[in-house]
């Protein structure tokens, strides 16, 4: 591990020397992530997850300080894993920073499960809430479904979300949603990307697209995390 300056790292494990046990599925090709927590432990053990899973280069952050001076000295990553209790400032601020510079995927590692924090974070722009308590298992696969282009929140605290999400000037109920948008919507929830819903329902990805912009007019939001959590809400997926 090669130290970059402001107490951060980074790792980077060329394509042609992975295990054949850690090759990426040929639809994971190789991406950059930034991993901001204050626990050096765990940030070593989630680089090294992320490295199993095809990460190419693992930038780490200690505090949002050393976070915001990776993002400018970067640019945008494919991806940020983060924690919100950091020592020097607020980590729901940093995923609104981020994706106001363009970061498309950011996922929060927290400790809390605190109803707040959570839909705090989906509103920031997060695309997946996981609790650091949760089995390595499952945070691969809530990681997996962002990088697909989808959207997750740890089971303990998908109902929280679900329950919590209102959008302004609209009564919030997905019960105008025709049978195909349900079956869109559900495969969005299970973190498929538009080709894949494509792929799976035999529609173009541009077909997907307009099923998606008609669900995010009747439910008020084109945000896809809010768009699950209504419909969770009302029991119209699972």
């Amino acid at each position: 591990m090669a130290a970059v300056g402001l107490g951060q790292a980074v790792r980077t494990t060329p394509a042609g020397s992975l295990p054949a046990n850690m090759v990426p599925h040929p639809r994971e090709e190789l991406f950059s992530v930034l991993v901001v927590d204050d626990h050096p432990l765990l940030r070593e053990a989630i680089a090294a997850r992320l490295t199993q899973m095809g990460a190419g280069t693992v930038h780490e952050a200690a505090s949002v300080a050393e976070a915001r001076a990776r993002a400018l000295a970067t640019g945008p990553c494919d991806l940020a894993i983060l924690d919100l209790g950091l020592p020097d400032g607020s980590g729901i601020d940093l995923v609104t920073e981020l994706r106001a510079q363009g970061w498309p995927r950011i996922v929060v590692l927290a400790s809390s499960d605190d109803p707040y924090a959570v839909r705090s974070a989906f509103q920031a722009g997060a695309q997946a809430y996981l609790l650091k308590s949760a089995s390595p298992m499952v945070v691969t696969d809530g990681v997996r479904r962002v990088l697909d282009g989808g959207v997750y929140a740890d089971p303990s605290v998908a109902p929280v979300l679900a329950a919590g999400t209102r959008v302004p000037g609209t009564d919030n109920t997905p019960r105008e949603l025709s049978a195909r948008e349900v079956e869109v919507l559900q495969l969005v929830a299970d973190g498929q990307s538009n080709k894949e819903i494509g792929e799976a329902l035999n529609l173009s990805a541009l077909t997907v697209k307009s099923h998606l912009s008609r669900i995010g007019r009747k439910l008020g939001t084109g945000d896809r995390a809010q768009m699950v959590a209504l419909a969770m809400r009302a029991g119209v997926i699972r």
